[in-house]
């Protein structure tokens, strides 16, 4: 009978080929098999496509190191290996926002602090007495937050008699942030505007109706008898989800950069509409300092751009009258406004020019649209024209009651005699209070306008 062929027999190239599909657990696992396959294990370019994938490294740094390919990679490994499934991901987040910053927001780079050390985290975990999560460790690793400075890193919004920007705390301040009061249990904030007093929290343990890890906008429930109910308004499941959406919509040129900052405004790209050789497009933008859910209150910013091409013969000049919006609700109720002017203005466009304007709304419900059009003169001949304003949704983000109210909720659907056998969690697990899903296309509730 002829020999078996063992695999660590096979020459060098073919072996190193089938060595080049492993993983690098796979690899190393490979390397206690014969000395062989240990000598073959390390071969450098083996390593170089891990320390590339894993680590984000260059050929530059790993000559800058004077480490082989395999040392540096341990190297990295034995400093933050317990990330290495967030570390590509926020380390590539990291890059591509700074990049950005630097073409766009150039000072916002200097407020950027070096990252925090593993020991700095330990202390902060022994202090809050909470187990910091490894993607907000791994990214505080990259970057420990920004020094408390205006323009904040997580965005900013701004009206006529309101201004609001979000500074990326580091992790010493946010532990002095941490939250044990009652309806905040167990809640670290990430983020804090001077001028409003708004932070984002993450919830460290599931308590309270909180989902763990979720972030949110704590809303505090004005109806409620206990001053402690809060409701929440999510922006995120976890720190990694939350922290890439937020670098993906900054860096594909989804928010406005008005004045160096970064403006939170949402573009839907179907909010674009051209009347003739004028364009008009809508961002919006809600609001959860102003806004709550109980009472329903909720508060959104829109911003328009108005654009005449820069092609219109000079004889297409004109000047803007009045508006007309057509508030659609979600019962199906319409209702018109209408006004002189924009914001107090009544813009002469010309060929290439752009007038941008923001103006406010509140209604009682989550989501509701608008659409309407501009009244025109021209300005050589008086001919009057409209331009139309495309629909555009206001949807706030998906919320979640306090756990005493959905309690008290429960209490009521029982003594209405509604179907007593229908199980409701009521402790602090992952199933207590769904979110609040927010349908554009099956709006609820009334409406409460106010349009400025």
């Amino acid at each position: 009978m002829a020999a078996q062929l063992r695999m660590d027999q096979l020459p060098s190239d073919p072996l190193l080929h089938v060595l080049s599909f492993l993983g690098f657990r796979d690899l190393i696992h490979c390397s206690y098999v014969s000395r062989r396959l240990n000598e073959l294990s390390k071969h450098n370019p083996l390593w170089r496509s891990h320390c590339s994938r894993h680590w984000l490294l260059s050929d530059l740094e790993r000559a800058q190191s004077g480490l082989s390919w395999y040392c540096l990679f341990q190297q990295y490994y034995r400093d933050l290996g317990r990330y290495i499934q967030y570390y590509p991901t926020l380390k590539r987040a990291w890059e591509q926002l700074k990049s950005f910053l630097l073409q766009r927001c150039p000072r916002m780079i200097a407020s950027l602090k070096d990252g925090a050390t593993e020991a700095e985290l330990r202390d902060i975990e022994g202090q809050i007495g909470c187990r910091l999560p490894d993607d907000y460790r791994c990214s505080f690793r990259i970057h420990n937050g920004q020094k408390l400075v205006i323009p904040g890193l997580m965005g900013s919004m701004s009206l006529s008699n309101h201004y609001r920007s979000e500074v990326l705390l580091d992790v010493e301040t946010a532990a002095g942030g941490f939250q044990q009061r009652k309806g905040m249990r167990r809640c670290l904030p990430l983020t804090f505007c001077f001028h409003t007093g708004l932070s984002q929290y993450l919830a460290l343990e599931p308590t309270e109706g909180r989902r763990m890890l979720e972030i949110f906008y704590p809303c505090p429930d004005q109806t409620a008898q206990d001053p402690s109910a809060m409701d929440m308004f999510i922006t995120g499941s976890c720190f990694l989800d939350w922290f890439t959406t937020y670098v993906d919509n900054v860096v594909l040129g989804e928010y406005p950069i008005i004045r160096d900052q970064i403006f939170r405004y949402v573009h839907d790209k179907s909010c674009v509409t051209t009347t003739g050789d004028i364009t008009v497009s809508v961002s919006t933008s809600f609001l959860p300092e102003l806004s709550s859910v109980h009472p329903p209150h909720f508060f959104f910013t829109y911003r328009i751009r108005i654009e005449m091409a820069s092609s219109a013969s000079p004889e297409a000049a004109c000047q803007l009258d009045s508006r007309y919006w057509k508030i659609t609700t979600s019962d199906g109720n319409v209702e018109e406004v209408q006004g002189p002017g924009v914001v107090g203005e009544f813009p002469v466009m010309t060929p290439g020019k752009v007038h941008e304007y923001a103006s406010c709304t509140t209604f009682s419900t989550p989501s509701e649209y608008m659409e309407g059009h501009y009244t025109f003169h021209r300005l050589d001949n008086k001919e009057v024209f409209h331009v139309a304003i495309p629909r555009f949704h206001m949807v706030c983000p998906p919320f979640r009651v306090p756990a005493s109210r959905a309690k008290a909720s429960a209490s009521c659907s029982s003594l209405l005699g509604e179907d007593e056998d229908e199980e409701r969690s009521e402790g602090d697990g992952d199933d207590f209070n769904d979110l609040q899903g927010i349908n554009m296309a099956a709006l609820e509730g009334a409406w409460c306008p106010r349009h400025i």
